[in-house]
């Protein structure tokens, strides 16, 4: 039987747009409880009444992952409000495609911390509070899943990804060890790995791609629902999800 996501405490980071904000529209249309993370307040709050409108409930949050204090802030939130934190989506990032004699100091610092630190930063925050209220837990489900779409540059490299791919597959290397480390204990990581989906990522880069090819945050979307609704009983450890073809040859 799958989990019934109705009422599900979930927080989700980079929820403010692309797929994160999916995620967030897509969980409400099943009743979830949001918390919605993003550092800008604007369109966060927007989600959110977007959110609560398909029949959801949500916060808005905002919070730097990279900043230790704020993910603390942005945990108690979600628990004085929600109770407990059953799913965490792990959605922010940044990301830079550059030939890597042109990287700069900035480039890297700003990837490692927000698509390396801050995942670790989160997960580590949340999987605490998840097993500090385990008894709050509805039976049929798990004490806690974390759901990462690290995305295609965590698992495989190409020609300009060297600082990227380098924040994604530690990231990766994360949360593979936290999976291992807390599987007893009930807390369920699935890494998804998904490859060219249309969003603002692609506007400052410069590739021969058609976006028009690529996956639709929606349906990046629906990859992070199964993996939320997947039987308590199991778990869906990896999803590699890409389009057909979206590169010009």
């Amino acid at each position: 039987m799958t989990v019934d996501l109705k009422s599900m405490s979930v927080l989700i980071t980079g929820a403010s747009s692309g797929i994160g904000r999916a995620t967030a529209l897509k969980l409400a249309e099943r009743g979830a409880a949001l918390t919605l993370a993003a550092r800008s307040y604007a369109p966060l709050s927007a989600v959110a009444e977007d959110a609560r409108r398909l029949g959801g409930q949500a916060i808005a949050v905002p919070a730097d992952v990279t900043q230790r204090a704020q993910v603390s802030d942005l945990v108690s939130e979600a628990v004085a409000t929600w109770g407990r934190i059953d799913a965490l989506v792990n959605c922010a990032g940044q990301g830079v495609i550059r030939p890597t004699l042109e990287l700069t100091d900035e480039d890297m610092d700003r990837m490692l911390a927000v698509n390396t630190k801050g995942v670790i930063l989160v997960t580590q925050a949340v999987v605490a509070e998840m097993l500090k209220t385990a008894a709050k837990r509805a039976a049929g489900r798990p004490v806690g899943r974390v759901v990462t779409p690290v995305g295609t540059m965590g698992r495989y490299v190409m020609r300009g990804s060297a600082a990227y791919s380098a924040s994604k597959w530690g990231a990766a290397g994360a949360l593979k060890a936290m999976a291992t480390e807390f599987q007893r204990q009930g807390v369920q990581f699935t890494l998804l790995y998904l490859g060219g989906v249309d969003s603002s990522f692609w506007d400052t880069i410069d590739m021969p791609v058609q976006r028009d090819k690529m996956l639709r945050p929606e349906e990046a979307a629906g990859a992070i629902v199964h993996a939320l609704e997947t039987p308590a009983h199991s778990v869906l450890n990896e999803i590699v999800l890409q389009p057909e073809s979206h590169q010009y040859l």
